[in-house]
């Protein structure tokens, strides 16, 4: 009788794992993780930019969501669902983040400083909706004259429509997984509805990934290197994110988080050599700017009849 009892004995209860798990971040400032989250985020997506002659920017993208979604699947373990609200509430998820990559076809066309800039839009865009203050009004104006100053000729902005276009779908994309994550939040604690999100936003790319890929996409260096873009700009900023937002106001991550554009533009430097103009650098202060007073800003609360 002691063989059958004895796996059970060692065996680890999915939540106790979770915690052990949260565990080890709880130790760390949730500042701190904030800014580990940018900082990895952007170097890694600077990195993907390395594998673009390789296979290609949808390539990337491919790589990038697969390797994430084995990563976090071994992390989590995560039982799917058994309403189809929720499931359907993942696959949403999933098809925003499918959507948030197009971020890489701008990266193509755009410094990454530039590209990230103009995503961010969208999270900026989404804080100030529905406010009817003038002060919102002026960070949005303040927005929109970095954009000005990306897309002037004489400054150096170096715009493309179709890189414009589609870091803006990106950035659409982000304030929707944005919503959607909160949902997500609500009903569970741990990553197991961002493991099948994920998942789902890899079988989203799939066709095009092979398709501009081929091949190449199985050789055993295009692996290794889609592995660490995985886990920099994708597994562990998810990871770092989730253990901030249990312990800090999101009012609080989204200020961190809004240094993004600036991150970026010092990545690219590092990682790709792509020097910015002092125009280009003015332009993402006005959204880094634009972005810490919308949501810094606090807003009057309405009276209780």
């Amino acid at each position: 009788m002691g063989t059958h009892t004895a796996p059970d004995r060692h065996r680890e209860h999915p939540a106790q794992a979770a915690r052990r798990k949260q565990a080890v971040t709880a130790r760390v400032p949730a500042p701190l993780l904030v800014v580990g989250s940018v900082v990895s985020i952007q170097v890694g997506q600077a990195f993907g930019k390395h594998l673009f002659g390789a296979v290609g920017p949808l390539g990337v993208v491919f790589l990038r969501l697969a390797l994430t979604a084995v990563v976090l699947g071994l992390v989590w373990r995560p039982a799917l669902p058994k309403s189809w609200r929720d499931r359907g509430l993942i696959m949403a998820m999933g098809t925003a983040i499918a959507g948030m990559n197009v971020i890489y076809l701008a990266l193509e066309r755009l410094d990454v400083g530039v590209a990230v800039t103009l995503q961010f839009l969208g999270p900026l865009v989404l804080a100030l909706i529905g406010s009817r203050r003038l002060l919102d009004f002026l960070w949005a104006v303040l927005a929109w004259v970095g954009v000005f100053l990306f897309a002037n000729p004489g400054g150096g902005g170096g715009l493309t429509l179709a890189g414009t276009v589609f870091a803006l779908v990106s950035g659409a994309s982000m304030a929707t997984y944005v919503v959607l994550n909160k949902r997500a939040g609500a009903k569970t604690s741990d990553g197991s509805y961002l493991a099948y999100a994920v998942a789902w936003a890899a079988v989203l790319s799939l066709p095009t990934g092979v398709w501009e890929g081929g091949t190449a996409l199985l050789q055993p260096w295009v692996l290794a290197a889609g592995l660490g873009v995985a886990l920099l700009s994708a597994a562990i900023p998810y990871t770092l994110d989730m253990a901030a937002l249990r312990r800090l106001p999101p009012r609080t991550v989204a200020v961190l988080e809004s240094l993004e554009p600036a991150v970026a533009g010092l990545a690219a430097m590092v990682v790709l050599g792509e020097i910015l103009t002092g125009v280009q650098w003015l332009a993402i202060g006005c959204v880094v700017a634009a972005s810490v007073g919308a949501v810094y800003t606090p807003r009057k609360r309405k009276p209780k009849r």
